[in-house]
């Protein structure tokens, strides 16, 4: 019998009061059992000090961010777009400031939670340079797994999710981030650490919903492994009908997708396990 284990992550938890609302009625009220927290978001204090202490069985990861908002190191705001990160991804004086920024965010999260993973806002840390770095800087700090992004290739029964502008360049990121996943992987042995198996989210980012997630794992191999699905929900009182954050929301409020995820042979964790 196969060993599988289901991680369904919120990621960008600390960006907003709606995202943290929706981590917090996620994990209490729902199967959300992770979640990725944003040094540098404007309602860090709020996750910290109003969320987590509710949550004691929430997974809390560091969510690497130098791609949005201010950094910790100068506080100016980050310009650089991810094709220009690439370029950048080679020039040692700025690496050396990217580790100084992974390292402050790191350990002002670190004060306040344990945590269980890293990964990345708009995945720069996918990047092998950063992935580097963050490989490096997870062995210091005693953090035993780091995300990486290999996704399968698959359709959900829902034909207009194809049909829409954000779904060409979701194919693109797959390939993309795939081909450093192969080398990352190598980077994650070099540094003893451990990294999920599959990544769900990417193919369909701005469009989760139960199908997504429910075609994913459908499409796996049963054997061993850690697949984690990648989520952005937000919790309004009076939602809008077709607002995708909230519909992400909803996820993790869905039994008969807990169950079938339960019926395909996952077990329902965390990075903690």
């Amino acid at each position: 019998m196969s060993n599988k284990k289901f991680i369904l992550n919120a990621d960008d938890f600390g960006i907003s009061k709606e995202l943290n609302k929706a981590v917090l009625k996620g994990h209490l009220n729902g199967f959300l059992s992770s979640t990725s927290i944003c040094a540098n978001g404007k309602d860090f204090d709020s996750a910290v000090y109003e969320i987590i202490p509710e949550c004691p069985n929430l997974g809390i990861g560091v969510h690497l961010n130098i791609i949005e908002g201010n950094g910790l190191l100068d506080g100016e705001p980050f310009k650089h777009g991810y094709g220009a990160l690439m370029a950048l991804s080679v020039n040692k004086k700025f690496l050396q400031k990217v580790e100084e920024e992974f390292r402050l965010q790191i350990e002002k999260i670190m004060k306040f939670t344990k945590v269980t993973h890293i990964d990345s806002h708009v995945h720069v840390h996918a990047i092998p340079n950063y992935f580097e770095i963050t490989c490096k800087l997870a062995k210091e700090y005693g953090i035993k797994q780091v995300r990486t992004q290999f996704e399968n290739f698959y359709f959900t029964p829902v034909f207009s999710k194809h049909l829409n502008f954000k779904y060409p360049p979701n194919l693109l990121k797959i390939a993309l981030l795939n081909s450093f996943t192969i080398k990352n992987r190598k980077t994650v042995e070099k540094y003893g650490l451990k990294t999920n198996d599959y990544l769900i989210g990417v193919g369909y980012t701005g469009l989760m919903d139960d199908k997504t997630v429910h075609a994913g794992l459908a499409s796996l191999p049963d054997e061993d492994m850690v697949a984690e699905a990648l989520i952005h929900p937000y919790f309004y009182p009076f939602p809008e009908k077709n607002n995708q954050h909230y519909k992400e929301y909803l996820i993790t409020q869905n039994s008969d997708l807990q169950d079938s995820i339960r019926r395909l042979g996952f077990k329902i964790c965390n990075y903690k396990e």
